[in-house]
């Protein structure tokens, strides 16, 4: 049993299927997707830090006293069909997602019997949103569902009330943030549970230990779920299981210890945002740079579309999610139950990742340009005469190469035309027989 310490804690080995998995679908999804103005943080940067754009906005399209709560009975949902949602995630190629149950607004998108009034059965849809994802999610695919769930809430006056006393009270998590993570994990068995937003208060006013020790011990999901480490003042990139360490974090290095790159299709923003130009919205080909390098380095990609107020996905990010699968159908086998390798990216050729597939004992190098010569210098292989093998994914014929003194190799890769490419938005050589 894991006693709620980090000592503990962190030595819980992390379920397999998580590293197995590297691909995940993030969903910011609230009543933010209703102003689907700039971002996300709507409210904050409305009513708190009173950034001109947002109050501009407000002044110019909504009557005088309008609350941030009055956006509540708009979040209306009338067209998120969950079982459409599912089948999209699962022409992604993604193997788990992870939906916003609560973000740091407050509101619950389950009829949550700790967010009175402020939850999507009560309001707005009058739905249970997670319930009905989850359902779809687990009947359409196969899928590992998780819930992000934000410990504070910005203007909670519990949560107020707790930073005021330099959060020596903890009425906060005690009566909401606390109930509220045992609630989903009760009702939903999520294998994921990705916390954010500490307030900057410590993990002991959270009681984040106290928790996971249930999770791990007693909760239906124990011997499943995966964490994160957003846990509290200093759990970042320290505590939990996975490591986030930051948004958008990509650090072209191997690290240690299991990460995650948790990163948006749109540049600026994780939830909807109507006033978003296509500029905005990162290309195929910087999503597969993205997923190569990170799953290079040891980490998963949790790359994340945010929804409309009317529950539509909208038509650029179902796009962008169908050409990833697209490009897993074809290299899957270079990303899925990888390991690194000895090397990461290519010493000679830039835009050459590495990744290692144990069972089959391939090392995969994911290029990123084809060359125009035709041929591709990788520098770190050894190549052995008579032994080695190299195949490009989705291309039947073996291909032809020599070796480069101790370590090296050069591949000529064969003549196709752009339509014959197995591929459109890079390419995975599979190297048999090279130490």
């Amino acid at each position: 049993r894991y006693e709620p310490t980090w000592g503990s804690l962190d030595a819980r080995p992390l379920p397999a299927w998580f590293d197995e998995a590297k691909f995940g679908v993030f969903i910011h999804w609230g009543v933010f997707s209703v102003p689907s103005f700039g971002s996300e943080w709507f409210w904050w940067y409305w009513q708190k830090e009173k950034r001109e754009p947002y109050v501009k906005f407000m002044d110019t399209n909504y009557p005088p006293g309008f609350s941030y709560e009055d956006f509540g009975p708009l979040f209306t949902a009338e067209f998120f069909d969950a079982n459409q949602w599912a089948d999209i995630l699962k022409a992604s190629g993604a193997k788990y997602v992870v939906l916003t149950s609560k973000h740091h607004e407050g509101f619950t998108l389950w009829g949550s019997k700790y967010s009175w009034n402020w939850n999507a059965v009560d309001v707005g849809p009058k739905r249970d949103l997670v319930a009905e994802l989850a359902t779809s999610v687990r009947n359409r695919t196969d899928l590992h569902f998780g819930l992000y769930h934000s410990l504070f809430e910005w203007f909670n006056p519990l949560f107020l009330e707790d930073a005021t006393n330099a959060f020596k009270t903890r009425k906060f998590p005690t009566s909401k943030s606390l109930p509220e993570l045992y609630e989903i994990v009760t009702k939903y068995q999520p294998e994921i549970i990705w916390s954010d937003g500490d307030g900057n208060a410590p993990d002991t006013y959270w009681n984040s230990t106290g928790f996971l020790a249930w999770l791990y011990n007693d909760s239906p999901v124990r011997d499943t779920v995966v964490t994160n480490d957003r846990w509290g003042v200093g759990s970042v990139c320290a505590h939990g299981g996975f490591y986030t360490c930051s948004d958008r974090y990509n650090p072209g290095y191997l690290l240690p210890h299991k990460w995650e790159n948790c990163m948006t299709i749109d540049r600026s923003s994780w939830g909807y945002r109507r006033d978003a130009r296509l500029r905005d919205f990162l290309a195929i080909e910087d999503l597969v740079k993205q997923l190569a390098e990170t799953v290079s380095c040891g980490g998963n990609l949790l790359m994340n579309i945010g929804p409309t107020h009317d529950g539509r996905i909208a038509v650029v990010f179902e796009e962008r999610l169908r050409q990833v699968g697209a490009w897993l159908k074809v290299n899957g086998e270079a990303i899925y139950g990888t390991k690194p390798w000895r090397a990461q990216n290519d010493t000679v050729t830039p835009g050459v990742w590495y990744t290692f597939s144990p069972k089959e004992g391939i090392v995969n190098a994911i290029f990123l340009n084809w060359p125009v010569s035709g041929v591709l210098e990788l520098g770190e292989p050894r190549a052995k005469l008579g032994e080695t093998q190299v195949k490009l994914a989705g291309y039947k014929e073996l291909l032809k190469w020599v070796a480069l003194g101790e370590k090296g190799m050069v591949i000529a890769l064969p003549q196709l035309t752009p339509q014959q490419l197995p591929c459109q938005w890079g390419w995975a050589l599979q190297l048999t027989d090279v130490n």
